[in-house]
């Protein structure tokens, strides 16, 4: 049973990595596609590119700016991981 609570402790985990990974990138396009969508709203404007192309544009600069971040967190619990390996193979 002990090793069900370590797998489930592992996607726990994952998923917290993956939330915490996701994040930067996610809430600026969020915020980004609120506001554009309430100007779109208000000026009637229905363009498709409006709204794709400063989405796109606030992604990169997030990327550019917590992509490090983002890479060292992966490649920290992916050590952790690999780390682990022996304690379930004896």
């Amino acid at each position: 049973m002990a090793d069900a609570d370590y797998f489930i402790g592992v996607a726990q985990q994952a998923l917290w990595v993956l939330a915490l990974a996701s994040a930067p990138i996610l809430i600026p396009a969020l915020v980004a596609g609120l506001i554009l969508g309430m100007i779109q709203a208000a000026t009637s404007i229905n363009e498709a590119t409006l709204s794709f192309v400063p989405k796109l544009i606030i992604v990169a600069v997030a990327l550019a700016i917590f992509g490090g971040s983002i890479l060292l967190l992966l490649a920290d619990f992916t050590r952790e991981i690999f780390a682990r390996i022996p304690d379930l193979v004896r």
